[in-house]
């Protein structure tokens, strides 16, 4: 009911948010005096404000047309190369001379927590001067139809696995926050299972292996009221007309209400220093406000089933860090991992996945040796900071890029536990 009501207050606001364009034009327009003003421009910013705040934000794009490699510019082209009815894997294809040896091969899996992969635009720049890139671009549920099936934790590591093989032996896969469990979990029942596919490296950045670790207000949360209250308070069904009407999501717009609470001050005054860089005319500052928020406020909604396995599995009954998780019905064993080097990456100021909870992959991982095993923990950056930002670019890449290339092509000997 409450997906119903949202969508009609959206359809309702619809005229006004026509009508507030259209003063934002008139106010801002070179040809009306008026836009030269304090008075004026306070107007205009007014009109963007409003329109901003009640506008629905689609799917970004990447925008990557470029890149550096061996210092010279080249043209980079997006290309979908693997789709399922709840995935894309993108390539970035970097037009290379046809002598030049390959890069790695590198599987970045972006979470599947509300926003989209785009969130990763800067990631995937970073990489892209060192690495084959390729990302999983996850759909929106409410465009899926209820045809064609469902998607739970389980699908989405056999997505992975399916990745995994159509890349081919000797990959490295970086998971980005929630997407390290599912990404631990397919190394491990690949690596179980003999599975010839497996990539040469994993690297783990601020996910939650192990959530007891140093809890979060985001972990408490869960524990503290259980997956009913998540099934009864946050599941709802996709209204009419969205292709995926009568699926049950966990709603983008809900999703978004939560991470807007938990620094809802610093929103308020991003907002309010917004208007005045308008009304002052300082159009750069402005132009990153947008651009930061036509990001952030892009949301997707989430199939019920794999958010509520989700929470369950991860935040609730912890599975993962007590050797109980299984993927239907196979135990998922990360002691498994023999062959596969490990690296962890975490933010010092992380208020999502706490300090410790993704280093914990090191402890279930017991039978990787030691020389293929890294764990850096990056000082002065929060969440976002450890996947994007000039500290991710200058110093947490490096690390990536040494590390994949020590490890690349390299195994450890099966049946050898590290001393």
């Amino acid at each position: 009911m409450y997906y119903q009501l949202y969508e009609l207050n959206h359809a309702a606001l619809q005229p006004a948010r026509a009508y507030a364009d259209a003063i934002r034009l008139f106010y801002s327009s070179p040809l009306n005096p008026a836009s030269a003003t304090t008075w004026g421009r306070s107007i205009a910013a007014a009109a963007e404000m409003f329109e901003r705040t009640t506008r629905r934000y689609g799917k970004p794009e990447f925008g990557i047309a470029s890149t550096v490699v061996d210092g010279k510019k080249v043209r980079v082209r997006e290309k979908v190369v693997w789709s399922r009815p709840f995935c894309r894997l993108i390539h970035f294809e970097r037009a290379l001379p046809a002598t030049r040896a390959p890069d790695v091969k590198l599987l970045i899996v972006a979470p599947m927590s509300g926003h989209y992969a785009t969130l990763l635009r800067g990631t995937v720049e970073a990489m892209l001067p060192h690495a084959d890139v390729y990302i999983t671009d996850w759909i929106d549920a409410r465009m899926v139809p209820l045809s064609q099936g469902s998607f739970d934790l389980d699908d989405y590591i056999d997505y992975l696995i399916e990745m995994f093989r159509m890349l081919g032996p000797g990959a490295s896969v970086m998971g980005v926050c929630q997407p390290s469990v599912p990404v631990l979990a397919a190394v491990a029942l690949m690596e179980a299972r003999g599975d010839k596919s497996l990539p040469s490296s994993m690297i783990l950045m601020g996910g939650p292996i192990d959530t007891r670790r140093n809890p979060t207000a985001v972990n408490r949360l869960a524990e503290e009221h259980g997956i009913e209250w998540f099934r009864d308070n946050v599941i709802m069904q996709v209204p009419w007309p969205n292709p995926g009407f009568m699926r049950l999501v966990y709603p983008g717009f809900l999703q978004l209400s939560g991470f807007m609470s938990m620094n809802l001050d610093r929103h308020i005054i991003a907002h309010k220093e917004f208007f005045m860089h308008l009304v002052k005319d300082d159009g750069d500052s402005a132009e990153k406000h947008r651009d930061f928020y036509d990001e952030y406020l892009a949301v997707m909604d989430l199939t019920a089933e794999f958010y509520l396995q989700t929470v369950e599995t991860v935040f609730i009954r912890h599975d993962l860090p007590k050797g109980e998780m299984t993927h239907r019905g196979e135990p998922v064993d990360p002691a498994a991992i023999r062959s596969v080097a490990l690296l962890t990456i975490e933010g010092e100021n992380d208020d999502i996945s706490g300090i410790g909870q993704t280093r914990a992959a090191h402890d279930l991982c017991v039978n990787i040796p030691p020389a293929r095993r890294s764990h850096y923990l990056q000082p002065s950056v929060g969440h976002y900071g450890v996947f994007n930002g000039s500290r991710f670019r200058n110093e947490i890449v490096p690390r990536i890029t040494g590390f994949i290339a020590e490890n690349r092509g390299s195994s450890a000997t099966p049946g050898r536990k590290p001393a």
